[in-house]
């Protein structure tokens, strides 16, 4: 089985400015996060975004904008000579209509993890919500949560020295 690091998108990749992230514009990358990730692939985790995006149910974004968001990311990444393994992404909201997949569910997650044949023990979650933490607990991987917008490396470094 193998073992990875799932990463909520808003507030842990991207600046979370407290409102929706509607387009590509506005899809600003944190500081850190393409070394954080290249150090996470060198000790072979899989890296896969998990995240909530209930602005296309609430007809803000279209599945088209969270995806030109995911290919600016990946063309970060490439200068970082490194790569997000998968994307899931729940489009629904509560406010229209419940779902499984939506943090805190964990089916993004669980989906994930079958797929790609992941330990939940061995793997971890990081987000800024207590939903990012609680969608982890569900399916046995340890969710580590951090400051919205907060440098990610040093979170990552821990993982990769045991130190959480």
């Amino acid at each position: 089985m193998k073992k990875a690091v799932f990463i909520d998108r808003d507030g842990v990749i991207n600046y979370e400015p407290g409102h929706y992230t509607c387009s590509v514009d506005d899809f600003i990358i944190n500081d850190g996060v393409g070394e954080a990730i290249n150090l996470l692939k060198k000790h072979d985790y899989l890296i896969i975004i998990i995240s909530n995006q209930g602005g296309i149910a609430k007809n803000l974004y279209t599945e088209n904008d969270v995806l030109e968001m995911h290919i600016k990311f990946c063309e970060y990444l490439a200068d970082y000579d490194t790569k997000v393994d998968d994307f899931f992404f729940c489009p629904h909201h509560d406010e229209i209509g419940k779902c499984l997949c939506r943090k805190p569910q964990s089916l993004m997650i669980e989906k994930a993890m079958a797929i790609y044949d992941i330990d939940s023990t061995a793997s971890f979650m990081i987000g800024d919500r207590h939903r990012d933490v609680e969608a982890a607990k569900r399916c046995g991987v340890k969710g580590i949560m951090i400051k919205s917008n907060q440098n990610v490396y040093e979170t990552c470094l821990n993982i990769v020295n045991n130190k959480v």
